[in-house]
């Protein structure tokens, strides 16, 4: 007969060999599932949405390619203060796809999550994502007015001459390693992230603040300050005017200083300081004994605000010395007086006269020489008749005088200017000048050289040369009754040659009536034809030849025009 220790020994030998079939089971099913899964992703796993447990490496990294399309998206973070939307690139944010994929091949550790994954059971892996640290902080910093609720740091204003308080406040800022971990987790998602936020304490305290207001703060608005500028002139900024000005804020070390805005500066004082100011002036010639001397150059001077803010503030908070000087930025001028004795303007290199002009057409010939007179073309610039002049109306002093109108003679204020645009083209001419543009009358006037001459129209029709040498030139004007002359002073370089071509194809005018009045300028008419000048520039040293160039010009026959 069996006794009880033995049928105890017995049953414990059935248990102990069932739960070794168990575990040999287990085993044996861990090993076929590691064999079935060998090369695979981990059964079970999952990212986000995508479910990418038991699959090749060639499965797996399709699903993951789709994957990486969607970090490509903006990334939607939200604080309790805002929402915002973040640019991966700018985050430096990328998607390690081999890196992910090693992930997904790794087995749970908890053999209790792998046998539930053979039954179905989801589990997560972390994508593998690198965000740089750098330029997330960078992109946060962007985002603060959004995303964080801003400290209030102490301070102190003015109220007319009362110094009043501005008491600190703490604010909610973003835990920046907290936020970089969400992101880097829960980026892929798709989601909005939720950051983390932290509190934070401005540097100024109350207690600060009450002691600039009793102490330091009483003195600002305690007496005026004075600044002494250009020209012997003195700003005075009563009491009140500093207390618009100034205020206290903080130094990033706990305490108060006081500042002042310097466009607030400049608003407020702009009008007094302004006659001490002053604008470059640039070196120019006037003739004298004969020969072009150098004016000299003027420096320009423009109020430092900056500078002139930061002395007021040093000013304010001073009980001894409320004076001063106003800062100035000075200004060079775009040509020095050194700068213009280097043009090399020393001798006459061209002149050229006309005349045979009535009296309306003198007077306004007469001012537009007077307004060229003295004009400078340095280097590689362009003159512009109609640029330098700017309009020629009746407001300028301007009249009425003979002008050519759609072929045929007619009345308009500035007539005659043409006269001088040609007297100035033939002095760029004979100078070895390039040409910049000029038109032809549309016919032709006796007293103008053949096809070297020009006409302008105020906003239409220009007269333009440009100084091709390296030496400035300086465009004398002497206007008598009679004639008018344009002389170019410069550094002789060059000899002009003109030479005119016969004239061909000749034209006959045709008869015009129109209706008696003033619109109505008789004319005799006068043949048209085309001409030819050619212009050769040699070496005024060696005598070389240069270019030559040959200009064609049509000329229109001028109509016979009777008045009924």
């Amino acid at each position: 007969m069996t006794s009880r220790r033995e049928r105890r020994a017995g049953a414990r030998r059935t248990i102990a060999r069932g739960l070794l079939a168990v575990v040999l089971l287990v085993v044996l099913g861990f090993a076929v599932d590691a064999a079935l899964g060998h090369g695979k992703t981990a059964r079970g796993a999952q990212i986000a949405e995508f479910d990418l447990g038991d699959k090749t490496d060639q499965q797996a990294r399709a699903e993951l390619e789709r994957l990486s399309v969607v970090s490509h998206g903006p990334i939607s973070v939200r604080t309790a203060s805002g929402t915002a939307t973040l640019d991966p690139a700018a985050l430096g944010a990328t998607f390690d796809v081999d890196a992910t994929l090693a992930e997904l091949k790794k087995q749970p550790r908890n053999p209790i999550d792998r046998l539930a994954a053979v039954f179905g059971v989801k589990h997560d892996v972390r994508p593998v994502v690198h965000v740089d640290h750098e330029a997330f902080g960078v992109e946060l910093d962007a985002q603060k007015k959004v995303l964080e609720k801003a400290a209030v740091e102490g301070g102190v204003h003015f109220d007319g001459l009362t110094p009043v308080a501005d008491y600190p406040a703490k604010g909610m800022r973003i835990d920046r390693d907290a936020a970089l971990r969400a992101v880097e987790e829960r980026w892929l998602d798709g989601g909005t992230i939720d950051l983390a936020m932290e509190p934070f304490a401005p540097t100024v305290s109350a207690q600060t603040v009450d002691e600039v207001i009793r102490g330091i703060g009483r003195t600002v608005t305690m007496m005026p300050i004075r600044l002494e500028g250009r020209r012997g002139r003195t700003v005075v900024v009563a009491p009140r005017e500093i207390g618009r000005l100034v205020t206290f804020v903080a130094d990033g070390r706990g305490g108060l200083v006081p500042r002042v805005d310097p466009k607030k500066a400049e608003e407020l004082l702009a009008a007094r300081t302004a006659p001490t100011e002053s604008e470059p002036v640039s070196a120019t010639f006037r003739l004298s004994g004969g020969s072009p001397k150098v004016v000299p150059s003027v420096e320009g001077a423009r109020v430092d605000w900056p500078k002139t803010a930061a002395a007021i503030e040093k000013l304010a908070v001073s009980e001894d010395e409320r004076s001063g000087e106003i800062d100035y930025r000075i200004r060079k001028p775009s040509l020095t007086t050194a700068g213009a004795r280097r043009l090399g303007v020393t001798e006459v290199v061209s002149e050229f006269t006309t005349g045979g002009f009535s009296g309306p057409s003198g007077e306004n010939i007469r001012l537009v020489a007077q307004e060229v007179d003295g004009a400078l073309v340095r280097p590689g610039k362009t003159f512009s008749l109609n640029g330098y002049t700017g309009p020629r109306g009746t407001a300028q002093g301007y009249v009425e005088s003979g002008i050519i109108d759609h072929g045929r003679p007619s009345n308009a204020v500035g007539g005659g200017i043409s006269q001088f645009a040609t007297t100035l083209y033939n002095a760029a001419y004979f100078a070895g000048l390039e040409d910049a543009g000029h038109t032809e009358h549309s016919y032709y006037i006796s007293r103008y050289p053949e096809a070297r001459e020009a006409t302008v129209f105020e906003g239409q029709i220009d007269l333009q040369f440009t100084n091709n040498t390296k030496h400035g030139v300086y465009i004398e004007t002497l206007w008598s009754p009679s004639s008018i002359t344009v002389r170019m002073w410069s550094t002789k370089t060059v000899d002009v040659e003109s030479i005119t071509g016969p004239r061909t194809a000749p034209t006959s005018p045709e008869t015009i009536t129109l209706p008696a009045g003033d619109d109505c300028v008789p004319s005799s008419g006068v043949g048209g034809f085309t001409a030819s000048n050619t212009r050769v520039i040699t070496d005024h040293r060696t005598g070389r030849e240069i270019s030559r160039h040959t200009r064609e010009v049509k000329y229109d026959p001028e109509p016979f025009v009777r008045c009924r």
